[in-house]
């Protein structure tokens, strides 16, 4: 289905109408309410409420209708510093901003040596699987960079209710006690 002119009027014409997406899509056939919705937004026809653009400017004059009331004074830059300081109830993970730097992350150097080691010699005897050949009963740890053609999966054999064999298993389940140790 592609949107001729005619259609796009009809649309347009319902839309003005009030016609909801679900009974602009049954009147033009061959098209869905979600392409409907879709195309009412690339058009730009999604304000409805005041008959076109008398809606936007509405709220832009409300505030300027009551220039008397004042917002409440922000809180000096000082009391919001202490504030974070003096924990008042359960310990939180803190809110990381969009666009802000993760956290240091656990890395390689807090796994064991010998975890590592055993990793390593049972990546040499890895079956080397591609994503369409792992099962349940392969091992699905990734090796390499996905974006390479240098890709794959361990695919040995899985311990019993973990997706990985034991080496791996025993780096990405490390016990509670060493994890809860590195956070003091």
């Amino acid at each position: 289905m592609s949107w001729t002119d005619e259609r796009v009027e009809l649309l347009k014409k319902m839309w003005g109408e009030g016609q909801s997406a679900s009974q602009i899509a049954k009147e033009l056939g061959g098209v869905t309410r979600n392409a409907v919705i879709g195309k009412v937004h690339r058009l730009g026809l999604s304000n409805r409420t005041g008959g076109g653009g008398t809606a936007k400017p509405a709220p832009k004059e409300k505030p300027a209708a009551k220039p008397a009331a004042k917002p409440a004074p922000a809180p000096e830059p000082a009391a919001e510093a202490e504030a974070p300081a003096k924990p008042t109830g359960p310990m939180r993970r803190p809110i990381i901003p969009a666009g802000q730097p993760l956290p240091p992350q656990p890395s390689a150097n807090e796994i064991s040596p010998e975890a590592l080691a055993s990793v390593r010699e049972v990546e040499k005897k890895a079956k080397k699987i591609t994503l369409m050949e792992l099962t349940e009963r392969t091992c699905k740890w990734p090796i390499g960079d996905p974006a390479t053609d240098d890709f794959w999966f361990c695919g040995l054999a899985v311990q019993p209710g973990k997706p990985y064999c034991k080496a791996h298993v025993g780096v990405a389940f490390q016990p509670m006690s060493s994890r809860r140790d590195r956070r003091r």
